[in-house]
């Protein structure tokens, strides 16, 4: 972490508040002139449990969360299902005290609300001594009974900004305007007074001895703030979807919630069912039926959606669904970041199956592969998937507006007019040969929408002959089986030859280790090759989008490129790396692993750790909680 940048932390409990304060901060912060990265961290509960976001701003671009942090706003949990030190779960009340300490950064900042964690807690805690020896700067204030001054104790979030403003030196000119947008009449009177009062208090009792100020910067184009589900629900938008069908699960239901509260206005349909294997179904329906369609799904969920999948597969109807992981097996941990289900959505379904799966790994790339999942589902009449996690769905970050001036793209891909029908193939019933394999330009049979004229055909999922009906003929199943293979040969091809790569690169061309990643875990290996470079080392990264085709060109010459590489991920099995060695085997022997699954993301430092204790090449673990795998055959 850097001295030009903020990184703030605000701990309560869920339904305190938290995501929605710091949603309005961060936009402050954006709005002032500075790049900002949000981190969320919350429990499976509605109300109550240990919950913090994480807001990093600077004026210089970020792309991850930092190293630890240097200012903690800790409201406590007002929400705690026992405050007793000896109950099962401990005190609940001062956990967002108590459990941020340790990755407070030398010299950081503490605000805690003394009106809910009282003095008997905090003693508990030998906060005075810890922060003795840490440098950190203790500010107890009162949120609670400044909010009660000014009518309501939910307002102590308020307080608490206009503390954290006071402290760090802010103008309260950006935060005072999001109130406006947000509020009215004598709730937004209330407001402002108890943010005013919050930010003179501590300029008359506070002695602000610390160092720690907010970054000043500039934008020079207009900025939006984003979440990855944001951008793949607006990619889904801008693509010509207009249909949705899903079931809630965290954390997919952010993509679900966002296109469902915008289709009304643009004439699409959402559909909340009964569970995720109506809502798969019914996207295929719809699909068939002539609209671009998404669904999707978080773990479990997905889980259901295989026989629709298949189904989705085998009568070649386009779909887009959206896989958003997290902890597992079951239930796991649902609320927390995963990159565990990669082998899941590569192969569930049934036999030999033939889908698309992207994993975007920033907000652009979410956006972008959105769009291009559709385009490749539609033109070759395949299933496309984007997997993703709660990380990359949640966090917050800054986008240029102008990233999103695109045009809409309903085209409906192979699909033929009534006038190009009448000189497709039929056969002598009438019957349109939908699955015509004599004609199938790289593997694509041209595709009807039912009531169309000269376009009825036959739909099952059973094997079926060009015009649909159910054959079990073996020349029939081979012919029909390889040009559906012939699909994903063609796509990457098309990958590789006329469209940019959609696989990210960081560090100089020329280097003599390489860090290969994927998915949410990009921006903090980005930063980490950044970091090493600057510190003397021959580093470079790759972070890879395309799992299905596999970009194997592209990978290769990175792996021929180093002497060695080291695969970063986000679960215990290094699932990514096995589909490196799957596609090319012969690089077993150059690469080994840096894994973690504690339920937190990487953070920058502990990829560069990573890569010391590899170059050191003993027999050690790193001290944080990741693990090192050795290459194949050592």
């Amino acid at each position: 972490m850097s001295d030009d940048e903020l990184i703030w932390r605000i701990a309560g409990g869920s339904g305190d508040g938290i995501d929605s304060t710091s949603q309005n901060f961060a936009k402050a912060l954006m709005r002032s002139g500075l790049d900002v990265f949000t981190h969320r961290h919350y429990p499976s509960r509605i109300r109550g449990g240990h919950t913090y976001v994480e807001i990093r701003a600077a004026e210089h671009e970020v792309q991850s969360r930092g190293d630890g942090y240097n200012f903690l706003l800790a409201l406590g949990d007002s929400f705690a299902r026992n405050p007793q030190e000896e109950a099962y779960y401990g005190n609940e009340e001062i956990k967002p005290l108590s459990e941020n300490l340790d990755e407070l950064r030398e010299g950081g900042v503490i605000v805690y609300d003394e009106g809910l964690i009282d003095e008997e807690a905090v003693a508990t805690l030998d906060l005075e001594e810890r922060a003795e020896e840490n440098g950190w700067h203790v500010y107890p204030v009162d949120l609670r009974g400044l909010a009660k001054e000014h009518g309501r104790e939910v307002m102590r979030n308020t307080a608490g900004v206009g503390v954290t403003a006071a402290l760090l030196d802010m103008e309260l000119e950006h935060i005072e305007d999001l109130m406006s947008d947000a509020m009215g009449g004598d709730v937004l009177e209330s407001n402002l007074e108890i943010l005013h009062d919050a930010y003179e208090m501590v300029e008359d009792e506070f002695e602000t001895g610390h160092d720690l100020r907010a970054p000043t910067g500039d934008h020079e184009t207009e900025q939006a703030l984003l979440s990855g589900s944001n951008a793949i629900a607006y990619g889904a938008i801008d693509a010509g979807c207009r249909f949705i069908a899903g079931y809630p699960m965290t954390p997919w239901t952010d993509v679900f919630t966002i296109l469902s509260q915008n289709f009304p206005d643009m004439g699409g349909v959402s559909e909340q069912v009964e569970d995720e294997i109506a809502a798969a179904a019914l996207a295929v329906g719809a699909s068939h039926a002539g609209v671009k369609a998404m669904s999707g799904s978080s773990g479990g969920g997905f889980a259901l959606m295989s026989e629709p999948l298949g189904l989705a597969e085998m009568t070649e109807t386009p779909i887009v669904l959206v896989e958003s992981m997290r902890a597992g097996p079951s239930t796991g941990m649902p609320t927390k970041p995963e990159q565990s289900d990669l082998e899941f959505v590569l192969y569930t379904s049934q036999a030999d199956s033939q889908r698309v799966v992207f994993a975007p790994g920033n907000i652009e790339e979410a956006y972008e592969q959105t769009r291009l999942a559709f385009e490749i589902a539609w033109d070759y009449q395949i299933p496309a998937i984007l997997i993703y996690d709660q990380k990359l769905s949640g966090e917050n970050k800054n986008v240029d507006v102008d990233f999103f001036d695109r045009e809409v793209s309903p085209d409906l891909g192979s699909t033929l007019t009534e006038e190009e029908l009448k000189e497709a193939a039929h056969d002598n019933s009438g019957k349109f040969k939908r699955f015509n394999y004599e004609d199938a330009e790289n593997g694509v049979a041209s595709r009807s929408i039912p009531g169309q004229k000269g376009g009825r055909y036959l739909a099952t999922g059973n094997e079926h002959s060009p015009v649909g009906h159910i054959s079990e003929d073996p020349d029939n199943r081979v012919a029909q089986m390889e040009r559906r293979l012939e699909k994903l040969e063609a796509i990457r091809a098309e990958l590789d030859e006329e469209r940019e790569s959609t696989q990210t690169y960081f560090g100089p061309d020329e280097a003599d280790y390489g860090i290969i990643t994927w998915g949410s875990s990009q921006g903090a290996v980005q930063e980490a090759v950044e970091r090493l470079n600057e510190q003397g080392h021959s580093v470079k990264g790759i972070s890879v989008s395309d799992m299905m085709p596999f970009p194997e060109t592209e990978v290769t010459e990175f792996l021929e490129s180093v002497d060695e590489a080291m695969v970063v991920e986000m679960n215990a099995t290094g699932q990514f790396r096995g589909l490196i060695q799957k596609e090319l085997g012969q690089y077993g022997d150059k690469m080994t692993s840096l894994l973690k699954f504690n339920g937190n993301p990487f953070e920058p430092a502990e990829v560069v750790e990573g890569y010391e204790v590899n170059v050191a090449e003993e027999d050690q673990q790193p001290e944080a909680q990741v693990r090192i795998e050795p290459a194949a055959g050592d």
